[in-house]
């Protein structure tokens, strides 16, 4: 029983000692300084946290956010980041690292001019075909240097017919869920391996329309079409109104038809504005160009224009090549043009595939995101550009997508073309240059922005306080206000740029 009695006494006494020891160590660390790390990463995610959960424009919304170090990807905060939800434009950050990878930097689209026939007597005995492989960039200027160089040539007639062929892609226009009142809109353009696109912005299978108001009151407004094409309509139900009203116009393109109705008023003293519409059918619309070049370069045309596919023995006589994609990717990002995403995602499936369409290029997307370590079964996928409501991502996997594209020798040009943050210029601020305009975050910002209804997102790299770069993705979906949503935004990263 003593024997007993004392080893009890042993365990208590050691067990003593091992409590004080802790207790010691315990009250050590308290007087050892945290680091600064931790405590910047605590408090910025009270902050974050605070914001998400208390702003009433996020109530009944749901928030996906993740922020990563740039460095080695570690997750300095998340919120809802596994969630899968609408990402809009953000799409796009996967389209154009696919195409990055797959295509290069350096790739060109091409466009090709054949002939079945021969030349005699300055006469192209046989049909001309003008087969499209992609090229979003087609001006009215590019047509015209092709019919130049068949003018070079010395051909002054053709006997036989213009035929395009767009057989390079798949002949299905729109991508599945596109929502019917987008046909019209520029942003919602059919898809075609040939068309051409009315600016520098090269939105292409849309023209530009510039409405000015007449020179006197009661007056319809002047209408100019760009290119000037007769393969667009124009009816103009507008009036010229005194200069104390409001400038009202609305703009409306009969389905499948080609005919533009403008109504409204527009007052006298207006500097007018612009409108950009898609068309139906783009291909025939590169064609009604292509002829009129042909026309202007003294070439008659005995046959009809129509569309085809070049036969398998018609020679190349002049072949065009568009901008690298490296400067493509510079209008397709900072304006976020839904028909270069589109574009890509179709020529992505033909080069690998051999088949241009969406479902063929979006298993080659899924493919390469893979080898970014994107983890695809979290993904839904419907289009390269974000139209569609159905795409589903989570926030997580975009700031993933973002650390590890850093990696690769394409990067630079992938940076380059993302909108900046409050810097003029919508080819170099893009779609932020009118946000976030204040020190702490203008020229610090680059990210993708995107909107549809109910959704406002934005993902891509920040430049902290403390010179630190920061990835975060946020992805706002059920929002009531898209506006706000933005305000959002910004109040968010400009509390991940104070730390």
């Amino acid at each position: 029983m003593g024997r007993l009695y004392e080893k009890r006494e042993s365990w208590k006494r050691i067990l003593l000692k091992r409590l004080n020891l802790i207790i010691l160590l315990c009250f050590l660390a308290t007087l050892l300084p945290q680091t600064q790390p931790v405590f910047a990463v605590d408090n910025l995610g009270q902050q974050l946290n605070q914001l998400l959960n208390e702003d009433p424009d996020l109530q009944g919304a749901i928030a996906g956010v993740s922020i990563r170090n740039a460095t080695n990807g570690e997750v300095i905060f998340d919120h809802f980041g596994d969630v899968r939800l609408r990402p809009a434009s953000n799409m796009k950050l996967f389209t154009a690292a696919a195409a990055l990878s797959v295509l290069g930097e350096n790739y060109t689209f091409k466009t090709e001019v054949l002939t079945d026939g021969i030349i005699k007597k300055k006469t192209l005995q046989g049909n001309l075909y003008l087969k499209g492989k992609g090229d979003p960039t087609l001006l009215k200027e590019d047509f015209d240097k092709m019919a130049g160089e068949l003018k070079t040539m010395g051909i002054q007639k053709i006997t036989g017919h213009l035929i395009g062929d767009d057989s390079w892609y798949d002949d299905v226009r729109y991508s599945i869920d596109l929502p019917w009142s987008d046909e019209q809109t520029y942003y919602g353009a059919q898809i075609s391996a040939l068309t051409a696109s009315p600016t520098h912005d090269y939105d292409s299978g849309s023209v530009m329309i510039e409405v000015k108001p007449g020179n006197n009151e009661g007056e319809k407004a002047d209408i100019t079409v760009l290119p000037k094409t007769d393969i667009v309509k124009i009816i103009n139900q507008t009036e010229t109104v005194a200069k104390d009203r409001k400038k009202k116009l609305t703009y409306e393109r009969e389905h499948a038809k080609n005919t533009i109705t403008i109504t409204g008023t527009l007052p006298v003293t207006s500097k007018g504005e612009k409108e950009w519409m898609g068309v139906w059918e783009p291909t025939r619309y590169a064609l009604a160009l292509f002829k009129q070049s042909l026309i202007e370069q003294g070439i008659q045309l005995s046959g009809n224009v129509k569309t085809g596919t070049a036969p398998t023995q018609a020679k190349i006589v002049h072949t065009h090549n568009s901008i690298k994609l490296a400067d493509l990717l510079v209008p397709f990002m900072k304006l976020s043009n839904n028909g270069h995403a589109e574009t890509l995602v179709k020529e992505m499936g033909r080069v690998v595939k051999g088949e241009g369409s969406w479902e063929k290029g979006i298993e080659v997307m899924e493919a390469e995101l893979a080898k970014f370590g994107i983890n695809t079964e979290t993904l839904v996928l419907r289009d390269g550009s974000g139209i569609s409501h159905v795409n589903l991502v989570p926030a997580a996997q975009l700031s993933h997508l973002l650390v590890a594209v850093q990696q690769q020798s394409w990067f630079p040009a992938f940076l380059h073309s993302l909108p900046v943050a409050g810097v003029s210029g919508k080819m170099e601020g893009g779609s932020l240059r009118s946000r976030m305009k204040g020190p702490d975050l203008k020229g610090k910002v680059f990210a993708k922005t995107g909107t549809i209804s109910t959704v406002s997102t934005i993902s891509g790299y920040i430049t902290t306080k403390s010179g630190q770069t920061m990835i975060f993705s946020i992805m706002l979906n059920n929002l009531m206000d898209e506006a706000k949503g933005k305000k959002i935004e910004d109040k968010l990263i400009s509390i991940i740029a104070s730390h």
